[in-house]
């Protein structure tokens, strides 16, 4: 039933999405094709780690685990974001409920202010970190090994932290801050990476393994807990340079923009000297 419900909010979305972005597009306000991609791989992404034999093998493998906690942080997440979903959604649901939901996004309401305090970088970046290590808490984390609720629940924070993690650089609509330096927005994704690491190694290293759950199921797959653990460590480890493909996007695009100033200055130099 859960995986129905699941599958149902997620086709519901992509819908709403689908028909927002028809909508705008008869009206001559078309989103670009690209963000209607990203958005579908978004929800592409979460279909896989919720309702594929990820979900199934997640409760008997460490690293499957670790991948389906990925799929939601460093995949689900931006890809959601870069659709730039809100407005587009609201533009699939009918003229009422359109006014009724996006009155939470007025400037000035609760709703706003909230998200917009969520967001700020450090603000966002300290409830992502928080949230990720506190999952990875031996306690927290076999309560959602053993309890779906709190396994779901689990899902759920990660995937909305990662959403407010990736809010300021992603930056989709409605815009709450200014636009800030490329050089502390990277400063931002180091940070994040750093983290990543360290508890990469954290798993990586010890030789025994934190987790009870873990070690009676690979008694039953016949596999040692601690490499499985290892596994998952070195999985996190490396994911950690996934931060690095949109750094080096932002140095392209301010490398691209300072090229385009300096030809802005060579052309008003020659003019000035004519």
């Amino acid at each position: 039933m859960l995986n129905i419900a699941v599958g149902l909010v997620l086709v519901g979305l992509g819908t709403l999405y689908g028909r927002g972005w028809w909508c705008l597009r008869r009206r001559g306000h078309p989103p670009p094709r690209w963000r209607l991609a990203l958005y579908t791989l978004g929800l592409a992404a979460i279909a896989v780690a919720l309702l594929s034999p990820i979900d199934v093998l997640a409760d008997e493998l460490f690293p499957m685990h670790m991948v389906q906690h990925l799929l939601f942080t460093m995949v689900a997440a931006p890809l959601v974001l870069l659709g730039n979903p809100l407005p587009v959604v609201l533009w699939g649901v009918t003229a009422g409920a359109r006014r009724r939901l996006a009155s939470p996004l007025t400037r000035g309401s609760i709703f706003r202010r909230t998200l917009g305090v969520l967001t700020l970088f450090p603000v966002a970046w300290l409830l992502y970190v928080v949230d990720l290590w506190a999952w990875h808490v031996p306690l927290l984390y076999q309560l959602a090994l053993e309890h779906e609720a709190v396994h779901m629940l689990e899902h759920t924070a990660f995937f909305t932290t990662a959403l407010l993690f990736w809010w300021p650089i992603v930056r989709p609509a409605p815009r709450l801050h200014p636009s800030t330096h490329p050089g502390f927005e990277i400063l931002y994704l180091l940070a994040a990476t750093a983290q990543n690491t360290a508890l990469g190694v954290l798993l990586t290293v010890p030789e025994h393994s934190f987790y009870p759950y873990y070690e009676q199921t690979a008694v039953g797959l016949g596999v040692n807990a601690v490499d499985e653990q290892m596994a998952a460590g070195g999985i996190m480890w490396v994911s950690g340079h996934m931060y690095l493909l949109p750094i080096l996007l932002m140095l392209y695009n301010f490398a691209r923009r300072s090229a385009g100033d300096d030809a802005v200055d060579v052309v008003v130099e020659n003019h000035a000297d004519q």
